[in-house]
């Protein structure tokens, strides 16, 4: 005998409405009003209809504060979207250097993957960031990494005509 599938309730327009405010509160980097949410019980890794948490959202929209507010009252940087990207990667498509530092200093994964195996620095490499490049090899990510069609960064650079990184990186690997 199988068990019926448990139903999700549905939530009414005012709940609906709250949650949609919550959400605009990460992307508009409101740390007191995170920071007043989380304080009264509400889950850090909140996440919307494609997968988006707080985190990603303020870390995205470059809100430091906002950001480290979701980190120290426990959102996971490692926590993915819908679409399989971390934060740290957003931050790398960024270009967001401070970001980078502060989810590193939080936990985040320098080798962590989204779902098509890119890391940030396929990330940083194919949008040309050669800061981020710089930094994130220096704090130990491979440049030798493949992602999941077993492109390197160098590859992903060359993809993309990125050609400042891809010098960078051709000086790298030596």
């Amino acid at each position: 005998m199988s068990q019926a599938p448990k139903q999700t309730p549905e939530l009414d327009d005012a709940t609906l409405a709250f949650a949609e405010q919550v959400f605009d509160s990460a992307r508009a980097g409101d740390s007191a009003r995170l920071g007043e949410l989380l304080a009264q019980g509400m889950p850090a890794n909140l996440r919307n209809h494609a997968g988006d948490s707080l985190l990603m959202l303020a870390s995205y929209h470059g809100h430091l504060q906002a950001t480290r507010t979701l980190l120290e009252h426990g959102a996971d940087p490692q926590l993915r979207n819908h679409r399989g990207h971390t934060p740290l990667a957003g931050a790398a498509f960024k270009g967001d250097l401070a970001m980078i530092e502060l989810l590193l200093a939080h936990g985040a994964d320098i080798e962590g993957r989204c779902e098509d195996g890119k890391t940030a620095l396929m990330m940083a490499a194919m949008f040309n960031r050669t800061e981020i490049v710089e930094y994130l090899v220096a704090h130990g990510a491979d440049p030798r990494a493949t992602d999941a069609s077993g492109a390197t960064p160098l590859a992903a650079a060359t993809m993309m005509g990125a050609t400042d990184t891809q010098a960078q990186l051709r000086g790298l690997l030596g």
